[in-house]
């Protein structure tokens, strides 16, 4: 929150900038404007002088005041219909007793707008027009106080109040409007005015005054004693090998007024910002941290039993925090305690993140410690993070603060104690002070032209980054060494320092040149046929949805045995919802769950489809996180591929309910198990694959008088989650090996159930990858048409009743050869004539020739082929 007085105090502000101009300017250099929020009220709110009042008594017993009051020139006029007496003032209903004639009250007059939206207006009430109102506290927002209204010259003693008929919205701070922006986690500096000024003055040029130095803000601060409160850092789990705090200040002011107020100019910033005035103490080491960025934490000293201890948790620790909660501590969380922890150490506080309820500031307290500090950002993240506790202070700490600011920041909420709370100094100052000297970066200042596309200057280069407070030294081969801020702690590298150039030399100076389009390349053979699967399903009226990859428990419900593969999940280390942790295997596995929502929220049909990735972990070799501090060498890439499962792109269907149009267009039916297998087989022909069918219980090949052929299976649970007999396998051949493409056909019925779906829905899990393979080792071949005569033959077979059409068909085709265009069955038939355990398939044969008509020998000849090929590979037999 960015009001606009508050930054003047930093910055040089021009005349006639207001929050939009404000946004504008800060946009320049980064910084999004999230929204400006107008002022609290909106005139005319004037100071006005009770000329008199008049107590009546009304008829349902209450009290109230007839007052008139002058409100200067928004006083009534000669000639508005007022008595002679009237005139010169206005009359307004007040039911408030703690003012009397002479008081300066705030008025807010007919068409001014309160908080909450409260509308002013002239009314009748109590027998006369009350034309206006005398405001209370909680009526202006300035505070919870309603049971009276606010006398000027009491609530304002030290100030000079102005006269009746003045403007008082500004007087009271509440007329300004405020600029909230969005700040990148990369510019933590900007969650201060101290920040925000500064970009201010960098997008405009204007005037900025550091208040984080020594001499402006503050003029001194003293140097450390060996007499000050004293602070030991004992940490011996360090994460990555940083220092849990390497910078500690505590000083003390002794003597404060329990009962002193906070300055109005400090709630009403307070409240700008956000936050609620709690007590002197507390709001001073919230403003200092919203001024100046440094997060900052108030003890009672009386408390406190010397010396501080900053260590790391021990297993099965506790803190009461603040907000009353009972925490259980991490052995890497970092505590502040106020003794060694031989002498029975008690936790005070989360460092970086809240506080604890022992030794917190309370009414009477008089002698207070205050604490600066600067920790180390990734274990305050961890800790905030792992206690799901944000508070303002881990919001600035885990993004960086200003080690070289608690000094200063703790002089200057001493200053503000002994000011306004009456407190004398304690001259003993503790300075824990273990800091690293910052390192410089060398950056051939060519980087910046080279990677942004605009040619700056080495003068140019040289501005900026001293304007953002980099020390730069020119060393050999005109390479600057450049050593950034102490509050710029995301500048490590070359491109960091690169990116502040073109942030601040204006990214609106930037080209933009779009890159020639190559050409000759389009779409992929891959991708060509995944949009034309896509668009397929489409033309069939199946609607494509997309739902999250992760699931919890729909591997029971869709009644996987323990051994299938699907149900081996691989586990998200930090899943964005706990109870669905687990990477899907298979698209039903979230497809079944979006199509019992549709069926729940009463869809009379479902026809559902989704295209997108699962993972196969099998034969997958976990391996740890590489290291980001230089490349990976091969060996560690291959460990890493060798760690990452296969993601094949699968598609599922899912069809529920109703799968007719209209009951006057066609007669009203149902999803069948056939509806899956059709869009199947659909699929698979507009990508040019041939692809064969079986039973899906028929998992394992087998050799059937030298022809693979499939077998059932033992175990129908090896098909969940379909209903093991109304569901086929689809697959293509390679060589002598059986390829699975597809599953499709009826859900089992206790599935449906599971899922809310409609008895007998159907589903299909289509391998578009398999499949896509398929299609490019076999490349649709485009025939002419012939012009020439079709010749039919029909063939009756007698085979086993064990044998698969598909598998009779297959034969039949192999046999005809390349003359055979198309194939059809048209009749079954079982009967005690032909035998027991067999029947008859009888197939119609369309033959033609693509250069002549053919002749009766011809189609002769495929008939016998035909039959002597079924004969060798079935044992079929010609029905008479």
């Amino acid at each position: 929150m960015v009001p606009l007085s508050w930054l003047a105090d930093h910055v040089e502000v021009p005349e006639g900038t207001d929050a939009t101009a404000l946004a504008a300017a800060l946009v320049k250099v980064g910084l999004e404007e999230e929204t400006i929020h107008p002022a609290k009220v909106q005139g005319p709110l004037v100071v006005g002088k009770v000329l008199s009042l008049v107590k009546e008594t009304a008829s349902n017993g209450k009290t109230v005041n007839y007052c008139r009051v002058d409100v200067g020139e928004f006083n009534d006029a000669p000639g508005s219909g007022k008595e002679p007496s009237e005139l010169e003032s206005r009359g307004i209903i007040c039911g408030a007793h703690n003012f009397v004639e002479g008081d300066l009250v705030v008025v807010s007059l007919p068409g001014a707008v309160l908080p909450g939206d409260f509308q002013i207006a002239a009314r009748k009430t109590y027998g006369h027009i009350s034309d206006g109102m005398i405001c209370s506290a909680r009526e202006l927002g300035l505070g919870e106080d309603h049971d009276g209204i606010i006398v000027l010259k009491k609530m304002f003693a030290d100030r000079e109040i102005p006269a009746p008929g003045t403007d008082i919205i500004g007087f009271l701070g509440l007329g300004e409007e405020v600029l909230e922006i969005n700040v990148t986690p990369d510019r933590g500096y900007c969650f201060s005015m101290r920040g925000v000024a500064r970009e201010f003055s960098h997008s405009t040029g204007a005037a900025f005054t550091d208040p984080g130095l020594v001499g402006n803000l503050v003029t001194s601060v003293p140097e450390a004693s060996t007499d000050g409160f004293p602070v030991l850092v004992k940490d011996e789990a360090p994460i990555k090998g940083a220092m849990g705090a390497d910078r500690f200040v505590t000083r003390i002011v002794r003597g404060v007024n329990p009962q002193a107020p906070t300055p109005r100019w400090m709630v009403e910033r307070l409240e700008a910002a956000g936050m609620r005035s709690l007590s002197l103490a507390v709001d001073v080491t919230n403003y200092v941290m919203l001024d100046l960025g440094q997060p900052m934490h108030a003890y009672d000293l009386s408390a406190l039993a010397a010396p501080i201890v900053v260590r790391r948790a021990k297993a099965g620790e506790k803190l009461q925090t603040l907000d009353e909660v009972e925490r259980e501590l991490d052995p890497e969380d970092l505590l502040i305690t106020d003794s060694p922890e031989s002498e029975g150490s008690r936790i005070i506080g989360l460092a970086g993140v809240m506080g604890g309820a022992y030794s917190e500031v309370e009414e009477s307290t008089t002698d207070i410690l205050l604490e600066a500090a600067h920790f180390d950002p990734v274990s305050i993240a961890r800790t905030s993070r792992r206690h799901h506790l944000p508070s303002e202070a881990s919001k600035r700490f885990e993004r960086g603060t200003d080690p070289q600011l608690p000094a200063v920041a703790a002089q200057r909420a001493v200053d503000l104690l002994v000011e306004y709370g009456g407190g004398t100094v304690d001259p003993a100052v503790f300075d824990f002070n273990e800091l690293s000297a910052a390192e410089a970066i060398e950056f051939p200042f060519e980087d910046a032209a080279r990677l942004v596309g605009v040619d700056y200057s080495k003068d140019r280069v040289r501005e900026i980054l001293e304007a953002i407070g980099c020390e730069v030294v020119e060393g050999a081969e005109g390479i600057f060494l450049v050593t950034p801020p102490s509050w710029r702690p995301d500048l490590v590298g070359r491109a960091h320092l690169v990116e502040e150039v073109a942030r601040l030399d204006g990214y609106d100076e930037i080209p933009s040149i779009l890159p020639a389009a190559p050409t000759g390349t389009g779409l992929t053979g891959a991708q060509e046929a995944r949009r034309q699967a896509v668009h397929f399903l489409a033309a069939q009226g199946l609607v494509e949805v997309l739902s999250y990859p992760f699931v919890s428990d729909s591997f029971d419900r869709q009644r996987l045995a323990e051994s299938d593969p699907r149900r081996q999940a691989l586990r998200l280390r930090n899943p964005l919802a706990d109870d669905a942790p687990w990477l899907r295997t298979s698209i039903l596995d979230t497809l079944l769950d979006a199509a019992g929502r549709n069926i729940a929220r009463g869809a009379d049909r479902a026809a559902l489809f989704e295209q997108g990735l699962v993972a196969r972990p099998e034969g997958t070799v976990p391996t740890g996180l590489l290291s980001a501090s230089q490349r990976p060498s091969d060996e560690e890439l291959g460990a890493l591929y060798a760690g990452t499962p296969k993601q094949p792109q699968h598609i599922g269907v899912v069809l529920a309910g109703r799968a007719s149009a209209s009951p006057l267009a066609e007669e009203t039916r149902s999803f069948a198990w056939s509806d899956a297998l059709e869009i199947v087989l659909g699929l698979a022909s507009i990508l040019g694959v041939r692809v064969e069918t079986c039973r899906a219980w028929d998992l394992e090949p087998s050799t059937v008088k030298g022809a693979p052929m499939p077998t059932p299976a033992q175990d129908p649970s090896e098909v969940a989650p379909w209903h093991p007999g109304r569901v086929a396998r689809v697959f293509v051949r390679k060589g002598r090996e059986l390829v699975d493409i597809a599953f499709a056909g009826e859900l089992h019925p206790a599935v449906c159930k599971a899922f809310g779906l409609p008895a007998r829905s159907c589903a299909a899990e289509i391998d578009l990858s398999a499949l896509l393979e398929a299609c490019s080792a076999e490349p649709i071949q485009v025939k002419p048409v012939s012009t020439f005569p079709v010749a039919k033959e029909d063939i009756a077979l007698v085979v086993s009743s064990s044998i698969p059409v598909s598998r009779v068909e297959q034969v039949v085709r192999q046999g005809a050869g390349p003359l055979l265009e198309d194939l059809s069955l048209f009749d079954v038939f079982e009967g005690k004539q032909l035998g027991e355990g067999k029947r008859s398939l009888a197939f119609a044969l369309k033959l033609r020739a693509t250069d002549h008509t053919l002749t009766a020998k011809e189609s002769a000849k495929v008939r016998e082929d035909v039959v002597k090929k079924a004969e060798k590979v079935l044992g079929a037999a010609l029905r008479s």
